[in-house]
């Protein structure tokens, strides 16, 4: 049992720094980013390259991918997603096409060999006999603090309050002197270095692949659309749901079916309550 919370905590963790960043630039820019995939992967890789290739120390090389990742993001909404926000459509379409050139640029520079990056923490550590990897307890713990700075910034700071005045009425926003743009980017710079760090963290214990910005992105649309879109407390709701659902299946049944848990979470939620379980209004 003690074995199923603690890696279940771990998984919520992650998918919780992904989903909330997706839900983020929904709530306030109303898009569906489909690129946010792409970030997470791009964090990885970035913590490869500065690890790998040009030995720097990881507690460097995590803030500098982070940042370089979010600059991709600010770039990406400025220059590809602001000319198209009049249409959900293009929106659509263009984060998609920016995905796949992502994944067809990491092909072509890596190749598909699997790449490994160096741990924070390599050592094992026991809770109550059981042994877990002290780079997966770290993702937990700094997930966790991640998800509360985040929130603290939005509640507590007038930038913060600028977030959630053009969340809740861009219009009335911009009339009251709040530049609508300039919130847009700094949302999605926001959006893309928390996945960008989820990568970050994780790459020490999984695998580095062109690919592997797939999956994740399934898991952040599941976890919001079962949260509801918009909702910040719902996003992380349901990453608790899905984290600890998938490692119950995986301990009790098999691995392999932990990614049908994430479909059946979204058609049962579609089906009982199809605004997610706080829906758009309770955003943040």
């Amino acid at each position: 049992m003690l074995e199923i919370l603690i890696y279940g905590a771990v998984s919520s963790a992650i998918y919780a720094l992904l989903a909330v960043g997706f839900t983020l630039i929904f709530g306030v820019a109303r898009i569906l980013n489909l690129a946010h995939g792409s970030f997470y992967a791009l964090g990885a890789y970035a913590a490869y390259v500065f690890t790998s290739l040009l030995n720097f120390p990881l507690i460097i090389a995590a803030p500098l991918a982070v940042l370089l990742v979010a600059g991709f993001g600010v770039l990406m909404e400025r220059f590809l997603v602001r000319p198209l926000r009049a249409s959900q459509l293009a929106v659509l379409m263009i984060t998609l096409a920016v995905s796949l050139a992502v994944e067809q640029a990491l092909f072509i520079t890596f190749g598909s060999e699997y790449r490994n990056v160096p741990s924070f923490v390599a050592d094992k550590i026991s809770i109550g006999g059981v042994d877990i990897g002290g780079q997966r307890l770290l993702a937990l713990v700094m997930s966790v603090l991640v998800l509360l700075l985040l929130w603290l910034f939005i509640q507590r700071t007038r930038l913060g309050a600028a977030i959630l005045a053009v969340s809740q009425d861009p219009e009335a926003a911009q009339y009251m002197g709040i530049p609508t743009n300039r919130i847009f980017s700094i949302v999605m710079a926001i959006s893309a270095g928390t996945a960008a760090f989820a990568g970050v963290l994780v790459s020490p214990f999984l695998t580095v692949q062109p690919t592997m910005g797939l999956l994740p992105m399934v898991k952040a649309f599941a976890i919001v659309i079962v949260g509801g879109l918009g909702s910040i407390p719902g996003s992380i709701i349901a990453s608790l749901i899905l984290g600890y659902s998938e490692t119950i299946v995986a301990y009790l049944i098999s691995t392999s079916w932990t990614e049908l848990v994430s479909l059946v979470a979204v058609v049962i939620t579609l089906m009982i309550r199809p605004s997610g379980i706080l829906g758009r209004r309770a955003a943040f």
